[in-house]
């Protein structure tokens, strides 16, 4: 896999933590890694984007924007908004290409969810990816709602003949709720992928090296990191009887 693309079920899900933590950890393999934000939204001048972001946690990582637009919308809107020229996928595929041609990994983050237009044809990030010939990791929120969001996420891909090697929880956080522990055994059902790891909520906070060990940790082995998503479900169990409810017939059935 030398280049992966990161998308997400919506916006604010934990993407640009998601993709600094890849890039960590393999990066600290000893593996050349870029990272490559085609169109970054919300920023003017020199105000830092989500490549600066990266770059700030993982030292030695090429980040790379291709494009930036003053307003928070989705790129097409954005670039038609600020009269400014959109993000073809062609361009995308040709960074990509340059980048692979010096680097080990490129790691292409997406703006907002997998179908947010790049331009006025209705190009997304979909097919940007298919354009690559990459899979593509989506990134999910952990509590109630997102097993429909990654669901539909996930049915997209399939029926774009894409590959989706898993999914990545973006913000775990330190008191899980009931939808939140049960989302760990249900969220790869509905993925029809597996789950591949967990990012703790706060992670950006931590100084660079702290950063790359916690990744490590939160991250399952085909991204490169040590965590094990049976051990995490069992540590997060519900209690016995807490997903059961009572039917106005009486009875007990599964929640």
């Amino acid at each position: 896999m030398s280049v992966l693309v990161v998308t997400g079920t919506g916006t604010e899900v934990g993407k640009t933590v998601a993709t600094a933590a890849v890039a960590a950890v393999r990066t600290a393999s000893g593996e050349r890694v870029a990272v490559l934000k085609p169109a970054q939204t919300g920023v003017v001048g020199a105000q830092r984007g989500d490549a600066d972001e990266v770059a700030r946690l993982v030292p030695g990582v090429t980040a790379v924007e291709l494009a930036r637009y003053p307003e928070p919308l989705a790129p097409a809107t954005a670039a038609r908004r600020a009269a400014l020229p959109p993000m073809p996928v062609r361009r995308v595929a040709e960074a990509v290409a340059g980048l692979r041609e010096r680097h080990d990994l490129v790691l292409v983050e997406g703006a907002g969810g997998l179908l947010v237009r790049f331009d006025d044809t209705g190009a997304t990030i979909a097919d940007a990816a298919a354009e690559l010939g990459a899979p593509v990791l989506v990134v999910a929120r952990s509590g109630l709602g997102t097993l429909n969001a990654t669901a539909l996420t996930t049915e997209a891909l399939r029926a774009r003949g894409l590959d989706c090697p898993g999914v990545l929880i973006g913000g775990w956080p330190p008191a899980p709720d009931l939808a939140e522990r049960c989302n760990l055994a249900d969220l790869p059902e509905a993925a029809g992928a597996p789950l591949l790891g967990a990012l703790p909520e706060g992670l950006p906070r931590r100084p660079a090296k702290e950063f790359a060990a916690a990744a490590a940790a939160a991250l399952a082995p085909p991204l490169g990191g040590t965590w094990n998503a049976q051990a995490f479900r069992h540590r997060y169990a519900p209690e016995p009887g807490l997903n059961r409810v009572r039917t106005p017939a009486g009875p007990d059935c599964a929640g």
